[in-house]
């Protein structure tokens, strides 16, 4: 789960990580009575959403006076910020966070991940703040400093004061980038966060070290276990098809292609995506049903695939461990009998009773096309496209 800046900046702070003050406007007014509040004669109008590039796209704006902020506030609300994050549609922007301006003497990058193949978090820092940090990857890897975090001990001192050293500190900046890497890395793991990244990570001229930006997103696993980050939800900021899915306990994720998938087992759903491109199609979702297909999540899954008007195909790929075939195949007649499916549909099944499923399909009397393999469903799929 992602939520807003302010959001995180909200949980950082219950941590002691430093951050900037500010304030939540949803109006122009509103945003002027906060940076009244704020004091001092310089602030920072942001725009809200569930992604990042927000300053390229004119959403961030410096205020040197209230004036400029009622201008900025009026601007940016109600705007469709276009960032290299949110795709050409943009986001509609629906609340702006104030906050106070600060005296920036450097920029640096700071991230919190689970590293998978160590299975152990892994800190990134970079002395290349403010920008991209996948661009500084590329053309300068050697500017990020990784640090890996045991899961049974946490971050130590010496590793925080490590970083510290590498990004160039020293003195009193040294000291409190210390105290902000060890609050930061237990804020990200006492809320079971998947991701906590502070870009820019600054360092003021009197030698303070805060976070002007944060980033944090959430494991959906967890969330049960905090129930206050789960009132952040911003449904605004979501996909409609996935929200709906979510109620069904489906993992969907809508893409731009047109041809739908429904696959059990995640693995195997980014297999046969990357099978239909192969093909020359073009995936219109990720969607797994999980172990247990039966009629109910097919019937489910044809009714979320199909409520994009892009799916031109659907393209079914189970593979019989947990669940048998000849059931998903029930499920499937059942489904598209009772939703009546209007664009092509090719099946292919593999694993328990993937024969008695086939046969079942194939006496079914419906228009199914049959597949052995993932290739030759796949080359089906796209095909009927150009009929």
């Amino acid at each position: 789960m992602k939520i807003h800046e302010y959001q995180a900046k909200e949980i950082l702070k219950k941590f002691n990580v430093a951050i900037p003050q500010g304030k939540i406007a949803f109006s122009a007014d509103e945003a002027v009575k906060a940076a009244k509040e704020l004091g001092g004669s310089v602030w920072v109008v942001k725009a809200q959403i569930h992604a990042g590039g927000r300053g390229k796209g004119g959403g961030v704006k410096v205020a040197k006076s209230l004036e400029e902020v009622k201008e900025y506030a009026e601007k940016i609300l109600g705007m469709t910020l276009v960032t290299h994050q949110t795709g050409p549609e943009g986001r509609l922007v629906k609340r702006i966070f104030i906050e106070q301006g600060i005296n920036i003497d450097k920029e640096l990058y700071l991230g919190i991940t689970l590293d998978r193949a160590k299975s152990k978090n892994v800190i990134m820092a970079s002395t290349e703040g403010g920008v991209e940090i996948e661009k500084v990857a590329e053309e300068t890897p050697e500017k990020i400093i990784k640090e890996a975090i045991d899961p049974e001990v946490g971050m130590q001192a010496y590793q925080a004061r490590k970083i510290a050293f590498g990004l160039g500190l020293s003195g009193e900046q040294h000291k409190n980038a210390v105290k902000f890497l060890l609050s930061l890395y237990k804020a990200y793991d006492a809320t079971d966060a998947s991701l906590a990244e502070i870009n820019p990570l600054v360092v003021t001229k009197e030698g303070q070290v805060m976070a002007l930006d944060a980033k944090m997103n959430f494991d959906d696993n967890a969330l049960y276990r905090h129930p206050d980050i789960l009132a952040y939800r911003d449904l605004d900021e979501e996909e409609p098809l996935e929200i709906e899915a979510s109620k069904y306990n489906l993992n969907y994720i809508k893409l731009d292609g047109n041809v739908g998938c429904m696959v059990n087992g995640a693995g195997l759903a980014m297999g046969t995506m990357d099978i239909i491109k192969l093909a020359g199609g073009e995936p219109a979702n990720f969607l797994d049903v999980g172990g247990g297909a039966n009629k109910e999540t097919v019937a489910n899954g044809f009714k979320i695939i199909l409520s994009d008007p892009n799916v031109k195909a659907i393209l079914i790929n189970i593979f019989g461990g947990i669940v048998r075939c000849d059931r998903v195949a029930q499920g499937v007649i059942d489904a598209v009998k009772e939703i009546k499916v209007t664009v092509p549909v090719v099946v292919r099944l593999e694993g328990t009773n993937a024969i008695e499923g086939k046969e079942l399909l194939e006496k079914s009397g419906l228009d199914f096309e049959v597949a052995i393999s993932l290739q030759e469903a796949a080359e089906k799929v796209t095909s009927v496209l150009s009929r």
